[in-house]
């Protein structure tokens, strides 16, 4: 096949990249060529700019399309819109956070999504971020009717992630000692390895398959516990997890997903399904899942390529998981003595 790929130097655009060229396809990348630009010699690079210079996708055509990179509704109908008539298939990838309600558990791709009040609007916040993403898929579903493919993955995790919401923990474990661990060790999570969700979607695309599919993992409940339990044995580190209450946490402002990756509070109703999200769809149609210590070990081990001081984008400062455990052990201890008075 002819697979164009809109990105694919970063992230999940190289591991698809990868995987393309792997299965004997005819690749073409089509970036801004700013990153990472001595990746693939053996695909074709393409040089534009999404937003207004698609000069260099005029005149051609490929069997599939796959645009990882688009957030606002206004720039992905431009390329929907100027490659519909120049591929049989279009892949758009999605996100979780379009539905609009997570207070409830098992959501599935007929929950509702959610809306902005201006659908003009182009700044990604926080809160506008997923709306945008279903307008987006509303766009590409409009220009190739019955030839879209809507992937909606959840936190996509592994080797070459440049969010460090799931590379602080192999890394925090791999350092040892006393590791501030965020509320209760039972707690769900999930998150999908980059790639098992490349893999699936160059499978899906191969198939011609169509609709919209979440794609979330593992295929069991996987707890907090279970995540550093994988962290410790795959470093073979001295940590020991010191598991402080929520209710602690947010008495001292320390910020869910962010600050600590991977925790959202119990206690926010609103936020009970977050991680319950149904992809049975997906696995359906063939989604699976590497090993929980293959993703813990390859993304440690990625994570010592890089460079030193290249800054963390979410994780704990060390000095600030001091200071809690201090003052946590400080709180045991004053609670001790006032019971034994």
């Amino acid at each position: 096949m002819k697979i164009l790929v809109i990105g694919g130097t970063r992230f999940l655009g190289r591991h698809l990249a990868e995987i393309i060229l792997a299965r004997g396809h005819e690749l073409t990348l089509f970036n801004r060529g700013q990153s990472n630009k001595d990746l693939f010699p053996e695909a074709e690079k393409l040089t534009g700019n999404r937003d207004g210079d698609l000069k260099a996708l005029e005149g051609r055509r490929w069997d599939a399309v796959i645009d990882t990179c688009g957030y606002v509704p206004r720039i992905v109908k431009q390329s929907a819109g100027l490659l519909a008539s120049a591929t049989d298939h279009y892949t758009f990838v999605s996100t979780l956070s379009v539905y609009s309600d997570v207070s409830q558990e098992d959501i599935d791709e007929n929950s509702p999504v959610g809306k902005l009040e201006d659908e003009t609007t182009e700044e990604i916040t926080g809160e506008a971020y997923g709306p945008l993403k279903v307008l987006c898929e509303k766009v590409v579903e409009e220009a190739l009717p019955g030839r879209a493919l809507i992937v909606r993955p959840g936190l996509i995790v592994g080797p070459f992630d440049p969010t460090d919401r799931f590379t602080y923990w192999p890394y925090r474990v791999d350092q040892g000692g006393a590791v501030l661990a965020p509320g209760n060790p039972a707690r769900t999570i999930q998150f999908i390895d980059v790639r098992d969700l490349a893999g699936w979607i160059v499978k899906m695309v191969e198939d011609g398959r169509t609709g919209v599919y979440n794609a979330n993992g593992p295929d069991y409940n996987l707890s907090m516990g279970e995540l550093l339990d994988s962290c410790q044995k795959v470093s073979g580190s001295d940590a020991r997890f010191e598991w402080l209450p929520e209710s602690f946490l947010l008495e001292n402002r320390v910020e869910p997903w962010m600050e600590l990756p991977l925790w959202i509070p119990e206690s926010d109703p609103a936020m009970r399904g977050f991680f319950k999200i149904s992809s049975a769809k997906a696995i359906a149609e063939g989604l699976t899942f590497l090993p929980l210590d293959v993703t813990v070990r390859d993304t440690l081990a990625w994570n010592k390529t890089r460079p030193d001081g290249f800054g963390w984008r979410a994780g704990m400062k060390p000095e600030r998981e001091q200071e809690l455990l201090k003052k946590y052990q400080a709180t045991l201890e004053n609670s001790t003595a006032k019971g034994d008075q």
